[in-house]
């Protein structure tokens, strides 16, 4: 052995000695009740845990008697605590038949004092009641009794254990001193020999002062000889709350109350404490519903006491949200914020949510952000995130400061805590860490005991400096030590929870239906308010903003909560939903009367104004749900006679050169002779639509029993327009090829394309988070197809629908392709019947290429398709937004959707991830109907020349078809058939928001970002006779831009527009 293994063999059995004197280990003591109240032993398991069966209530018990001494060391005047861990979603403790305290699954642990001042022969009668969680064994973890004492006259065998083994981290693991450890471990060793252990029992005070002796010689050898023994521990008291999880809202609301008077009550007692919480939403109900307890919260934010970490509405998911989310999760955050502390919050405190996208850096800057705060990639399944501190750079270039926290939820452990501290000055060569004492998840805060054992660390020598400090202050202090920091130029990817991109498909289609909802309320109400004597509806705009950045939080949209919650959130979606339709269609009516028409072709005419919220020109298929379709006729602007597609009640037709972000008029009128023209079935007696988005129905249609085909027939299905020529397999109802007749090439590999992937999906603890890391070792059997029947064949649109059944599952799946488009959308509706099964539309094609391109919030990230590095292997499910292209700067293929996020990459094949069958902590989650789009685009040139990102913004905010009365339309001969009434002029940039101002009703905000990585330039035209004043930040504060208008790249622009008039 060497002499350093000797001398930690030494320094471990004098811990271990030390801590048999004040530490005993009940765990082997408790008698657990029986069915029959009968009482026996407990058994432990090969962890010593005592572990009962899910969903089960336990009660065990034990009677503590004070010995008079332990190991030959006298116990009298000590205090006793019996500290306890346990995994149990509710746990009850008494003491002499008297309850004491109460935790859960987050509050899992204590310290229960006994008594503080014991004498031999003491008794308490213990008594505890568990509760195993739904998704878990329950265990009680740890039974200990402790023996402390503060007393002057008594030396504490179990602290100075302690200080010893803090004394060991410093020499041995921080930076400053590990250089001469063998120096200080040839000291260390020979005066442990001082401990006169031979004195016990007969000779105590002989003892105790051996031990004081040898303390005194550690501080002295301290002084002389590790002169900078000088780190430091802020810390900062905190709660993470979760909004929403394995608890309702409305139990949230009950433990934000329960912590925060908890908080407030323990600064009485303990005046140094300063305590943090974020989420302004969280604070908005307090004010509304303990206006008195709101108060004493600004009282105590004046005095520097409490920290509103508050940069953003709610901790939200920052992967699949838009980038317009995240902008109002800042602004509404932030104007809250400052109206009720009278401050801005310079953190992001996001401790907790699922990883980062890579522009949130540039998001937060404009927020008046300078601090990013998290400590989730401490949670990396592969590889450990390099830095605890560094400059975090978006693609545009912007940098944030960005600070890896310690472990959120712990409480005041000395071992832990030097052990952090060492960790942080190797990394950083700062001597101050944070540390965040305070139980989380559920709530709770810093304990009492906490508090207490802190106060008495604060006074011992070999511990780092204990003082309590804001976060704002801490962050402020290091930024100005830390000299240069290392640039992270990346998103932040959390190396686990990759299935949360698509668990609880339902919350992922409702968050994004609302999200392009709110955009286009708000648009097209700014416009009427612009045009005509239309009241911009801010108030109901504000409510359904606030309510769907709520449902964003990191634990609802994910899709990993309890079912009571999406009842909730499902709820809040639907309302949300009616609120913003209604809100769409008032304006567009409001409009649509202001506007000037040229008159009807005919005087029967009536007129169809085709919508486009988008801010570029677009061509699309719409359609008319009519009675009698078949007797209707379609005309342009001008009387021209168009062609159109009858089929199942509808009247479709192809809207061409829509122009940005306004209409184009069509006429439809009856047919002078009753024939059917282009029909393909037999029409519905549905009535004509006479207001806006009529035929929308936010309901998700249920599967219809299918009828059996002769799959074995050797009919050829074939979807064919000018751009694509596609094959559908008769045997399976995959494609099984695309023949891409503008660049003479086939797009899909020889094994076809879309095709359903299922995959056993199980054994993972974090079941709704976590998809199986080796699922594709674990490939199930293919569907089975049904049927393969034309819907429509026609000028307009082909419809081919297949039908396949995977065990208890039903696919309907409708092959579009529509005339004068080169993409090929699949329109989906799946009932859903799986448990622990995961299920991908596989797409293999005839290219081979090194790197993905994937939309994200704002931008597009390039990932590689062949990993080299651990990191990038980890990387095996990643999220991205409407699109990801696969090819180079001459041929590629892109896979858009509508409410898709997750997605897998080769070289040569994109899957996209449809479904999982999760059941905790929901056991039905997914389960039902599910209905949604996605596409695959073939194109020349790469993802920029071919437009990836307008085509799957189209995929997602189609088109929009309203039907007037002429009573309600003004007429003249000068009108013109179409009406653009903003355009931003310029191909890359990308309309987020048109919106009236926040503090002058008479402004208007517009918001785009530059979304191909290139220099362009805003060249504004409208309508309303709106200038733009001066450049904003995202809290539409005035901001020096000196280069404007030109924009570089991944720039996120916000303007205030004002009146020409109000100018001058």
């Amino acid at each position: 052995m060497t002499a350093s293994g000797a001398s930690f063999s030494q320094i471990s059995l004098t811990l271990e000695r030390l801590r048999q004197l004040t530490r005993v280990d009940v765990q082997t003591n408790w008698n657990g009740y029986q069915s029959d109240r009968t009482v026996s032993p407990v058994e432990l398991n090969a962890r010593r845990h005592i572990a009962w069966p899910r969903q089960q209530v336990v009660e065990f018990t034990q009677n503590i008697i004070v010995p008079t001494s332990l190991n030959n060391f006298p116990l009298t005047d000590f205090s006793l605590r019996l500290v306890l861990r346990w995994w149990a979603e509710d746990a009850q403790i008494y003491v002499n038949d008297q309850f004491r305290q109460a935790g859960d699954l987050f509050d899992c642990s204590t310290r229960v004092l006994l008594s503080d001042s014991v004498q031999p022969g003491d008794q308490f009668t213990v008594r505890l009641r568990l509760v195993s969680p739904k998704h878990d064994e329950g265990a009680l973890v740890q039974s200990v009794c402790v023996y402390e004492t503060l007393a002057k006259d008594r030396v504490d065998p179990g602290f100075i254990a302690s200080e010893l083994e803090v004394f060991l981290i410093a020499i041995t693991q921080n930076p400053s001193y590990r250089n001469k450890r063998q120096e200080h471990l040839n000291f260390l060793t020979p005066l442990l020999d001082k401990i006169d252990w031979f004195a016990l029992p007969e000779f105590p005070q002989k003892f105790d002062n051996s031990l004081i002796a040898f303390r005194q010689t550690l501080i002295d050898y301290i002084s002389t000889n590790l002169p900078n023994f000088d780190s430091k521990i802020a810390l900062l008291g905190h709660a993470h709350l979760d909004l929403a999880w394995l608890w309702p809202v409305a139990e949230t609301w009950k433990a934000a109350e329960n912590t925060f008077k908890s908080v407030l009550s323990l600064q009485q007692d303990f005046p140094n404490l300063i305590f943090t919480h974020s989420s302004p939403a969280l604070y908005a109900w307090i004010e509304t519903h303990h206006q008195d307890l709101f108060s004493q919260i600004q009282h105590q934010v004046q005095t520097q006491k409490w920290e509103i970490a508050a940069g953003l509405w709610v901790e939200p998911e920052l992967n699949i949200i838009s980038g317009e989310s995240i902008v109002r999760q800042l602004l509404y955050g932030q104007l809250y914020t400052q109206e009720k502390f009278g401050q801005l919050s310079p953190i992001a405190w996001l401790p907790d949510s699922f990883g980062f996208c890579w522009q949130l850096p540039q998001l937060l800057k404009q927020a008046g952000i300078n601090y990013f705060v998290t400590q989730k990639l401490r949670w990396n399944d592969t590889t450990q995130f390099p830095y605890s501190l560094f400059n975090w750079q978006s693609p545009d270039g912007t940098e944030i400061i960005s600070y890896m926290s310690a472990p959120i939820g712990e409480g005041i452990d000395p071992i832990k805590m030097a052990t952090y501290t060492a960790e942080w000055e190797t990394q950083t060569g700062l001597k101050t860490a944070l540390w965040l004492p305070g139980v989380g998840d559920h709530g709770g805060g810093p304990t009492r005991d906490m508090l207490e054992v802190a106060g008495r660390w604060q006074s011992s020598p070999f511990f780092p400096e204990l003082g309590f400090s804001r976060a704002v202050d801490y962050l402020s202090e290091i930024s100005q030590q830390c000299g240069e920091l290392p640039v992270w130029s990346d998103e932040l990817y959390l190396e686990f929870h990759r299935g949360c991109y698509t668990t609880h498909a339902d919350q992922k289609r409702w968050n994004r239906r609302c999200e392009h909802l709110l955009y286009q309320a708000e648009l097209w109400s700014a416009i009427a308010t612009l045009l005509t004597t239309a009241v911009y509806p801010k108030a109901e705009l504000e409510a359904a903003w606030k309510q769907v950045l709520f449902n964003q939080f990191h634990d609802i949209l994910p899709g990993s909560a309890i079912p009571e919650v999406y009842q909730d959130a499902n709820l809040a979606w639907m309302e949300v939903d009616k609120t913003l339709t209604q809100l769409r269609e008032r304006a567009l009516r409001a409009i649509a009367a202001f506007v000037t028409l040229p008159p009807p072709p005919q005087p029967d005419c009536l007129p169809i104004l085709v919508w486009n919220s988008l801010n570029w020109s677009c061509s699309q298929g719409v359609e008319l749900s009519l009675s009698s379709p078949e007797t209707w006729r379609l005309y342009d602007a001008y009387g021209k006679a168009l062609q159109v597609q009858v089929c199942s009640g509808k009247l479709r037709f192809l809207a061409t050169d829509v122009p940005s972000v306004g209409f184009r008029l069509f006429w439809l009128g009856r047919k002078r002779v009753e024939t059917v023209e282009n029909s393909c079935s037999e029409a519905k007696n549905t009535p004509i639509q006479t207001d806006a988005f009529a035929n929308f129905s936010t309901s998700i249609p249920v599967i219809q029993n299918s009828v059996n085909l002769n799959v074995n027939s050797p009919q050829i299905w074939v979807l064919e327009n000018e751009f694509l020529k596609v094959e559908i397999a008769s045997e399976t109802g995959n494609i099984s090829q695309i023949w891409d007749k503008k660049n003479q090439r086939q797009v899909l590999s020889e094994q076809g394309g879309n095709q359903l992937q299922f995959f056993e999906d199980s054994h993972q603890y974090w079941d709704g988070w976590n998809i199986d890391p080796n699922y594709k070792e674990h490939l199930l059997e293919p569907p089975q197809l049904q049927s393969i029947s034309w819907q429509e064949q026609g000028e307009i649109q082909w419809r081919l629908q297949v039908i396949r059944v995977w065990r208890k599952s039903e696919f309907i799946q409708d092959y579009v392709l529509e005339a004068n488009s080169p993409v090929l959308k699949i329109e989906t509706r799946i009932n859903w019947q799986e448990r622990h099964v995961l299920v991908k539309a596989a797409f293999p094609l005839n290219l081979t290429v090194d790197f993905a391109y994937c939309e994200i919030p704002v931008g597009v990230i390039k990932r590689p398709t062949q990993p080299q590095t651990e990191s990038e292997k980890a990387k095996w499910e990643i999220p991205a937004m409407n699109w990801v292209d696969l090819g180079d700067d001459h041929y590629g293929v892109s896979v858009l959707n509508d409410c898709k996020y997750g997605y897998d990459l080769q070289p040569n094949q994109m899957r996209l991830t449809l479904l999982r069958g999760s059941t905790w902590p929901d056991p039905e989650a997914d389960l039902g109907i599910h209905q949604f789009t996605y596409a695959i685009y073939p194109h020349e040139g790469d993802w920029k020349v071919a437009k990836v990102t307008h085509r799957g913004y189209e995929l997602n905010q189609p088109l929009e078809v309203q039907v007037l009365s002429p009573e309600h339309c003004q007429f003249s001969e000068q009108a013109s058939g179409t009406q653009c009434f903003l355009d931003l002029n310029s191909d890359s940039l990308i309309l987020m928001a048109f919106k009236q101002s926040e503090q002058n009703s008479q402004a208007w905000i517009l918001r785009c970002y530059e979304s191909q990585g290139e220099k362009t330039e805003l060249k504004l035209n409208n309508q309303f006779g709106l200038d733009i004043t001066h450049p904003v930040n995202l809290l539409e504060q005035p901001i020096e831009s000196p280069n404007f208008p030109e924009i570089s790249p991944w720039k996120i622009v916000t303007v205030q527009l004002s009146n020409n008039s109000e100018l001058s």
